[in-house]
């Protein structure tokens, strides 16, 4: 099995970063040269769309470089491949923040880590995911970094779109852009690797909207279901902006207690790691010099469970828009599959019940509401203007 197999419905970019690999090896020693050097570089900006599998391309991509299959780079099968897409590869750093954004203090070590040599494998691999999760300070602690390489590093970072990282930090990347892969191609892969009933597996990669993560949790997970097809039902239950307050009080509940339910377990042991690892028993009063590090692991965790709640509340309102495209495409009498198919009686009923205008501005209404939660708004504001927005309204 290669690597590159579960880079879904991207052929063009595992082509692009499948030169780059063999030109990677092309001189003596790995060393890119000639012509087909032009085709690795020292840092590279992978895009696209959430779930379109920035992430898993990247990986793969630092496996095959790591890959020790003289003919066929990215061969899944040799320990370099198998640890590198495990996370255990020496010289494969994978850069993650569970925080809303990096900070600078996480960024600094990565520099010094960087210009060290690979110690077992053809590369250092610095791979960032969320690179759009840094601030222009932050980017610009990275920036010399990325600029003045030593020559067996390489720079992988993963962002939305290009217009999320710095200007600076991506005019000295190679940009591949990844886009949103066909649901089939998604069902196709959970039922190969999953074992998944081929049309639950379809209609969960439709309602993911080809999200693949999201997909096996939906195809997997009934309760996950079952808390999506209530978040669709809102937008019928709102009669008045009585109603919308209450959905939107009901919708931050939901998020809150999501994310609580993901991060509570692990808070619990990492606390009591610290305290293992400080030679206090739970429960216990810590002295002065201790409380500050438990202190600054709860202010940690803190963050982590506000980044968790924030994305619980994107993805909900993901898939409103979705929702809304549906209704638009019913109104329009539009010759394309919904993406919600299973829930066809509320689109059609919401698509009954309003005009294509109305639809547009509710879509907006949301997008909106997405912009603000990205901006720090406070979560429950922003989810009440657009619950109020997404009532019934005459004209």
């Amino acid at each position: 099995m290669s690597v590159w197999d579960e880079v879904v419905g991207q052929e063009q970019v595992v082509a692009t970063l499948r030169a780059a690999v063999v030109a990677s090896r092309a001189g003596a020693g790995g060393a890119p040269a000639g012509d087909a050097g032009r085709a690795m570089t020292h840092a590279w900006l992978i895009t696209g769309p959430p779930g379109s599998g920035r992430s898993v391309a990247a990986r793969a991509f630092a496996a095959a470089l790591q890959c020790t299959d003289p003919d066929e780079p990215g061969c899944g099968r040799c320990q370099a491949c198998t640890t590198t897409l495990a996370g255990t590869h020496a010289d494969v750093a994978l850069i993650g923040t569970e925080k809303v954004v990096f900070s600078i203090d996480e960024i600094r070590p990565l520099v010094s880590q960087a210009q060290r040599s690979p110690s077992q494998g053809r590369w250092r691999v610095m791979l960032m995911e969320d690179a759009d999760r840094m601030v222009e300070r932050t980017s610009n602690v990275l920036l010399k970094a990325i600029e003045e390489p030593p020559p067996r590093t390489v720079w992988l970072l993963c962002a939305p779109s290009q217009e999320d990282v710095l200007t600076t930090i991506r005019s000295r990347c190679r940009a591949v852009h990844l886009r949103v892969p066909d649901p089939r191609a998604v069902a196709d892969l959970l039922v190969r690797r999953d074992g998944l009933d081929p049309q639950v597996a379809l209609t969960a990669a439709r309602a993911a909207q080809s999200h693949v993560g999201l997909a096996r949790r939906l195809a997997r997970d009934p309760q996950a279901r079952e808390r999506r097809r209530r978040l669709l039902g809102v937008p019928t239950a709102i009669r008045g902006v009585g109603d919308a307050v209450l959905a939107a009080a009901q919708l931050i509940d939901i998020s809150a207690a999501d994310a609580k339910a993901a991060t509570e377990e692990r808070d619990a042991e990492e606390k009591t790691a610290l305290l293992r690892t400080l030679g206090a028993d739970a429960g216990t009063r810590l002295p002065p010099a201790l409380r500050g590090q438990v202190r600054q692991l709860e202010e940690d965790q803190k963050r982590r469970a506000t980044r968790a709640q924030r994305d619980v509340l994107d993805r909900a309102m993901v898939d409103l828009l979705a929702l809304y495209r549906d209704v638009l495409v019913v109104q329009l009498g539009a010759d394309v599959e919904l993406v919600n198919a299973d829930a066809a009686d509320e689109v059609h009923r919401l698509a009954a019940g309003s005009t294509p205008e109305q639809t547009v501005r509710r879509m907006d209404a949301v997008g909106v509401a997405r912009e603000r939660l990205a901006g720090n708004v406070a979560p429950l504001l922003a989810v009440e203007a657009m619950m109020v927005a997404l009532r019934p309204q005459a004209g």
